[in-house]
């Protein structure tokens, strides 16, 4: 197996990720912590992502993912628009953000998390570019990647949980990509292969 210094997924998110901090370096002081958000398909690497720019972050920041948002498999546009609604839009108005995560296993809302708008904010999920979203955050990031690979992936890291789901999530995500064009949002896209 080759190591991580030869791998291209790992040399492409790292490069997201140095080229993502140096946007966030960037964002001009305020009463608010910089805001990222984290888009693409399935598989795309956006954990990974969001877990190298939180780790050379400089000062307190919090990853939040939608999956942990998400309604249900069918829940890809109203897990991004409670992102929008709950998160993004106290935190950027300088408000404690209050929210409540899904629990797959009950299938219904969980226990209630929060972050305070001094900390800085990974939001990284399928769904969370859209214009209204785009308007709240300084760092806007899309991944790229092929099917094949995304597919390849995601089903390594969730297995048979994920597998009769794909079909089902990517069609929602094909919607996304209709309505909502994130490339077009995005302050950085990403090739990842």
């Amino acid at each position: 197996m080759p190591s991580s210094a030869d791998d291209p997924v790992a040399t492409a998110l790292r490069d997201a990720a140095t080229a993502a901090l140096a946007q966030v370096s960037a964002v001009p002081p305020s009463a608010t912590a910089p805001v990222v958000l984290i888009d693409g398909r399935s598989g795309s690497g956006k954990t990974t992502l969001a877990a190298l720019i939180a780790a050379h972050w400089s000062g307190p920041v919090r990853v939040v993912a939608l999956d942990d948002i998400y309604p249900g498999w069918d829940g890809l546009a109203q897990g991004a628009d409670t992102a929008r609604e709950e998160i993004l839009v106290p935190h950027r108005a300088g408000r404690t953000a209050r929210w409540r995560r899904w629990d797959w296993a009950a299938q219904r809302q969980g226990e209630s998390d929060a972050v305070a708008p001094d900390t800085g904010l990974i939001v990284e999920g399928s769904g969370v570019l859209t214009p209204a979203s785009a308007a709240l955050a300084d760092v806007r990031i899309w991944l790229e990647s092929p099917a094949a690979s995304r597919r390849e992936r995601a089903l390594r890291r969730d297995g048979d949980t994920y597998r009769p789901h794909w079909e089902r999530w990517a069609a929602q995500e094909e919607t996304h990509l209709a309505l909502d064009h994130p490339s077009r949002w995005a302050t950085l896209v990403a090739e990842i292969p």
